[in-house]
Formats: structure tokens, C-alpha cells, sequence
């Protein structure tokens, strides 16, 4: 009786889903995942919010801003390749140029701004050892930060676009100006916030689902493109080109989840009988391969297209005997045919590399892996604790970057080997577009695992 008692009173458990006669699922994995997903109320709301976010991300996309002339802008997009990158970050909403023209990218900036500055400045420093509320601080300041950000980055949209051949903005009086850079601000700032509600809510890290969200919505143009190609004869190159972005992703998502595993051992006292005991742990630190992730990719981008940005200012107009500023123009022009081509796609593998490595090193730092085993007690078996655990740590790291900026390179370049190989020119393949999504794919997956784990039910990923 006390036992059927002491029964009733535990918490009702979701009942944990069986296999069915044979050992096997009557629904594929996957499917049946997403149904046990949708049975659970909060799990429920958490997918149904960060979609009901994302459909008001993509109405504010198309909120456009006055006074903007559509084909002028798109020529534009086809002179200054950097737009397209801001394009992705905005979520297509700069080709519209709406007020979420800027999309989260100044708070990205802001963001990587903080990354770098925290190790060097003592008082940030350490802020990022308060735990917590320290983190809350620098992410205020990386907030503050981000609001002047949006308005410079606003204002040198719009100075662009007035000055551009033809102007995609006829307008240019102050107050017009200053009305639309304010209304940029606020279209960043109420980006962030969605990110933060999805964050907090939803499922996922929300301002990477923000540039999920963008990407994702520019597939279907990605899709008219594929279908005018092969009308035009080209299906045999259009399909040479989807099989390279196939095997892209496969590489993506190999290389993401790629990690060197660290045993440490742990020494921890146990009390028994009235005695102190000591016992050994064991676990192991995950170095991934890819710690950089795509920042060394937007790095490289912005600084291998920035002397053609300013050398098309100076540039000779078309049908005018072109001069010093048209070779730089052409020099560094991603469309730019070979041989010509070769001096920008090799000078943006090289720069990837190298920012792979001085961020992955920066990042390692920062996270003083040495100092946290020893403060802990841990130690890597054979390696003394201090500076020789230090030495070894970043001897691994910088030997399996080595393999992480490799792959970030050729992924980066994979574009220029696409156009070259299928000679399809009106598809436009975007390394950091595949690495983004890719990597929020996986992301939003492993937490409705977990989730589903917790709650006792059967998960799908293997």
C-alpha cells in the first residue's frame, strides 16, 4: 500500500516511445522525432514562436524606405559584390534596401569588436571573470556599442547609393537623411531584439536564426536562377554546379562537428567511514578543428574587396580611357575572368588562412584552458600542469587548425571553382551562406535532441 502510496505521488513522465515489432519504427527517425517534438506543449511553443519571429523578420525585410529606384539598386549589386555579403547578413532585405536594410550585421561587428578588445583591456578583462553578471555587462556594452555602428554603417549606405551611376537615391537633404538612418538604427536594433526574444523563447541562437532566415528566403530566387540556366541550355552545367554545393555541404557539416578529444584526469577527494579518500576522473576536452567558424571567411571578404569599393569612386567612367583606378577595379573583381580572376581568389584563400589561425589563437586565449584545468585540478595524463600543459594545448590546436583553415579557404574559393568548372555565370554559390546554414541546422537540431532526450523520449540523432 505505502509503495502503490509513494507511486502516485511521483510526477506524471511522458511515456517513452517503443519500437515497434521487429525492433523497428513504424516512421522514419526523423519524423516521428518532429511529431514527439509537437506533442510537447513547451517544446511546442518554443518551435511555434521562433517561427511566428521569423515571419515578422521577413515583413519587416519588405518595409521599404522612400525614394529608392529598384534597377538602379540592382546594378549596383552587380558593380559592388561586398553588397551581397551585407545582403546575406540582412536577410535580402539591403536588395530591397527596406529599414532592415543593415539587417544584425553592425551588431555582429560590435559583437567581434568586444571578442577582440576583451583580452586586451584589463577592465574587460575582467568583467568576463565576474561569471554572469559579467557577461550581462559586456553584452550591455556590446549593445551601446552597436547602436552608433548602425548609424555609421546606415549613413554610408545611403552616401553610396547617392553617389552611385545612377543614383539609386535622387534625394539628398539632410533631414530626409537623418530620417532615413534613424529608421535604419531602429530596424537593426529591433533585429536584435527578435534574436534575443528567439534566444530566450525560442529555439536556437536567435540572431543566427535571423540570417537563417534571410538565406533560407533567397533559395526560391536561387531556384529561378538554376531554372533559367537550363531553358538557356546549360543543364548539364547547372547540375554539375548543385553537385558541388551537395558536396560543399557534406565537407560543412564534417568539418563543424570535427574535434581533437584531450583526456584530463581529475583527482577528487571522497569522505568515507571517517577517512578522506582520493579518486581519479577522467574526461576529455573537445577541440574543434573549425574553431573559428566563419568569421576568418567575412575578414577576408571585407579586406580583399575593399580596394575596389574605394578605387570604383576614382574610376573613369564607361567609354573613357580607363586609368590606374579601373586596374585596381578589375584587379580586384571576384567576376573578374581568368587569369585575372586567379590574383583575387588566391589573395582571399591566403587572407583566410591567416585569419583562421589569429582568431583561433585569440579565442584559445581567451579562454585560458590551461589556467581553468589547474584551478580545477585537472591535468592532461603525462603533461605537467602550467606552462607545459600550455605548450602541448597550443601545440594540438595550432596543428588541427592547420586542417580548419585549409577547409575554410577551399570552401571559401569554391564559388570561383564552380563558375569555372560548370561555366554557369547567373548562379551565385555563397560559401559563408552554406556555413551559415549548415551550422544553425545543426545547432537547432542537437537542442530539440536534447530536449527531447531530457523529456524521456527517443531522439534522432544517431
Amino acid at each position: 500500500m505505502r509503495q502503490r502510496q509513494a507511486d502516485s505521488a511521483l510526477p506524471l513522465q511522458p511515456k517513452v516511445r517503443r519500437p515497434a515489432q521487429g525492433g523497428r519504427s513504424t516512421r522514419p527517425r526523423l519524423l516521428q522525432a518532429m511529431l514527439d517534438a509537437f506533442r510537447l506543449p513547451d517544446l511546442r511553443r518554443r518551435i511555434l514562436f521562433t517561427i511566428g519571429m521569423l515571419v515578422v523578420f521577413r515583413f519587416v525585410a519588405h518595409v521599404p524606405l522612400p525614394g529608392v529606384d529598384a534597377d538602379a539598386l540592382g546594378q549596383l549589386f552587380e558593380k559592388m559584390p561586398i553588397l551581397g555579403m551585407l545582403d546575406m547578413f540582412s536577410g535580402g532585405a539591403m536588395r530591397q534596401f527596406s529599414v532592415a536594410a543593415m539587417g544584425v550585421y553592425p551588431y555582429i561587428t560590435a559583437s567581434i569588436i568586444m571578442m577582440l578588445l576583451t583580452p586586451v583591456i584589463p577592465r574587460l578583462r575582467g568583467l568576463s571573470q565576474e561569471g554572469e553578471a559579467g557577461r550581462n555587462r559586456i553584452n550591455q556594452i556590446t549593445h551601446w556599442l552597436t547602436v552608433p555602428l548602425a548609424g555609421l554603417s546606415g549613413y554610408g549606405q545611403i552616401v553610396i547609393l547617392q553617389r552611385a551611376d545612377p543614383p539609386v537615391l535622387s534625394s539628398a537633404e539632410p533631414l530626409t537623411t537623418v530620417a532615413m538612418v534613424v529608421s535604419m538604427m531602429a530596424g537593426t536594433m529591433f533585429l536584435v531584439w527578435l534574436g534575443e526574444l528567439i534566444t530566450e523563447n525560442g529555439i536556437g541562437n536567435g540572431i543566427s536564426m535571423i540570417i537563417f532566415g534571410g538565406i533560407v528566403a533567397g533559395f526560391a530566387q536561387l531556384m529561378g536562377q538554376s531554372s533559367l540556366a537550363v531553358q538557356s541550355g546549360q543543364g548539364l552545367g547547372v547540375a554539375g554546379y548543385w553537385i558541388i554545393a551537395m558536396v560543399t555541404i557534406v565537407a560543412i557539416v564534417i568539418f563543424t562537428e570535427a574535434h581533437r578529444r584531450i583526456s584530463v584526469q581529475y583527482a577528487k577527494s571522497v569522505f568515507r567511514g571517517g577517512r578522506m579518500y582520493r579518486q581519479a576522473g577522467s574526461t576529455h576536452i573537445p577541440l574543434r578543428v573549425n574553431t573559428a567558424g566563419m568569421i576568418p571567411l567575412i575578414f577576408a571578404m571585407s579586406i580583399v574587396m575593399f580596394p575596389g569599393m574605394i578605387a570604383s569612386y576614382f574610376a573613369a567612367p564607361v567609354g573613357a580611357d580607363p586609368n590606374f583606378a579601373n586596374s585596381i577595379v578589375n584587379l580586384f573583381n571576384p567576376n573578374a575572368p581568368l587569369p585575372m580572376g586567379l590574383f583575387y581568389w588566391g589573395l582571399f584563400f591566403v587572407l583566410t588562412m591567416a585569419f583562421a589561425f589569429f582568431y583561433t589563437m585569440v579565442i584559445f586565449e581567451q579562454q585560458d584552458l590551461p589556467g581553468v584545468l589547474q584551478r580545477q585540478g585537472g591535468f592532461v595524463p603525462g603533461i605537467r600542469p602550467g606552462r607545459h600543459t600550455a605548450d602541448y594545448l597550443n601545440q594540438v590546436i595550432k596543428r588541427i587548425t592547420w586542417a580548419g583553415a585549409l577547409f575554410l579557404a577551399i570552401v571559401g574559393v569554391v564559388p570561383f571553382i564552380a563558375r569555372e568548372i560548370t561555366n554557369v555565370q547567373v548562379i551565385q554559390l555563397s560559401s559563408m551562406g552554406l556555413i551559415i546554414v549548415v551550422g544553425v541546422v545543426l545547432d537547432t537540431m542537437k537542442q530539440i535532441e536534447a530536449q527531447l532526450v531530457m523529456r524521456r523520449y527517443e531522439g534522432f540523432i544517431k
